[in-house]
C-alpha cells in the first residue's frame, strides 16, 4: 500500500443540502487542510417530495448513484494513497454504494444517514445523527451503527441538518462535529 501520494476526498451532498452548507463546507476545508484534493459530486435534478416516499427515495438514490458513477468514471482511485468520502443524508447511501461497487476502500464521514443507507454502509467511518431528525429514527440509526461497530455521535435535539434552532448552540454543535471529523480524517490518513 502506498504511504504517500495523491489524497482524494469526494463530497456527496444530500437532497437540498449542497456542498456549501455547513457540514460539507467545513468538512471539505478540513480534508483540504490534510492535503486532500476535493471533488464535489453533482447529482443534477432529482425527484422532489422524496421524504416519506420510499419509491421516490429509491429513484433519487438510483439517479444520484448513476450520475456519480459517470462523474467519477475517469478517476484513478487505485492511484490514490487515501480516498475519503464526506456524505450527507441521501449522499451517505450513494457514497457507500459507490465505494462498495468500485472496491475503493474509502474512509467515510456519514452526516445524518437515512435508514436505507445501511443497505450499503459498511464498518469503516464515523456517523453523526441528531435525535430530532425527522428523516431517520434514532433507534434505527443507533442499532445499525451498533451492528457495524461504526462510531456514532448523537446530538440531542438536533434535526436533519444537525441544528436546533438556537444559532449559538448550533455553532457549538458544528464545532464539536468538526472536531470529531478532523480526528477521524487525521487517524484515517495516518493508517499504514
Amino acid at each position: 500500500m502506498k504511504i504517500q501520494g495523491r489524497r482524494l476526498a469526494v463530497v456527496f451532498p444530500g437532497i437540498g443540502y449542497h456542498a456549501d452548507k455547513p457540514l460539507l463546507y467545513y468538512s471539505r476545508k478540513l480534508a483540504a487542510q490534510q492535503g486532500y484534493e476535493i471533488i464535489c459530486a453533482d447529482y443534477g435534478q432529482l425527484p422532489s417530495g422524496v421524504k416519506g416516499d420510499a419509491a421516490k427515495m429509491r429513484a433519487a438514490y438510483e439517479l444520484a448513484l448513476s450520475r456519480v458513477n459517470e462523474q467519477l468514471a475517469g478517476v484513478d482511485f487505485a492511484g490514490c494513497s487515501r480516498v475519503l468520502f464526506l456524505s450527507k443524508s441521501l449522499g451517505t447511501a450513494v457514497a457507500a454504494a459507490c465505494d462498495a461497487q468500485n472496491r475503493i476502500g474509502a474512509g467515510h464521514v456519514y452526516y445524518t444517514p437515512v435508514a436505507a443507507s445501511f443497505q450499503a454502509i459498511g464498518s469503516e467511518g464515523i456517523a453523526f445523527h441528531g435525535t430530532a431528525d425527522d428523516w431517520a429514527e434514532t433507534e434505527v440509526i443507533v442499532e445499525e451503527c451498533r451492528k457495524r461497530n461504526l462510531p456514532l455521535f448523537l446530538t440531542e435535539g438536533a434535526n436533519h441538518s444537525m441544528e436546533t434552532g438556537d444559532a449559538l448552540r448550533d455553532l457549538e454543535i458544528m464545532k464539536t462535529i468538526m472536531e470529531e471529523t478532523e480526528r477521524y480524517i487525521r487517524e484515517f490518513s495516518a493508517r499504514v
